[in-house]
């Protein structure tokens, strides 16, 4: 799958590691609906730092489509409420 962090780049994610993104993005959901600042910047990172790291960053002139977009690292509360769905960042 490919995953773009907005602001940053765009990365290929193996499906092995969707499992864990999906656990991350629910942490990330339930901060949003608990308005816990701390906890929604910390789920935040954690979700960004796991696609970086699971992550293959694609070159800078590659023009593939994003399967899942994800805010950047310094998005507000309201913007990443705004982007959510019924099944969070992530689908699945």
């Amino acid at each position: 799958m490919i995953v773009r962090i907005l602001g940053e780049d765009q990365f290929t994610v193996d499906d092995a590691a969707v499992a864990e993104l999906n656990r991350l993005d629910s942490e990330l959901e339930a901060a949003v609906d608990r308005s816990d600042g701390a906890a929604f910047t910390a789920a935040l990172h954690a979700l960004l730092n796991q696609v970086r790291a699971q992550g293959s960053p694609l070159p800078a002139d590659a023009l593939e489509p994003s399967d899942l977009i994800l805010p950047p690292p310094d998005a507000s509360m309201d913007e990443v409420r705004q982007m959510l769905t019924d099944e969070g960042l992530i689908p699945g």
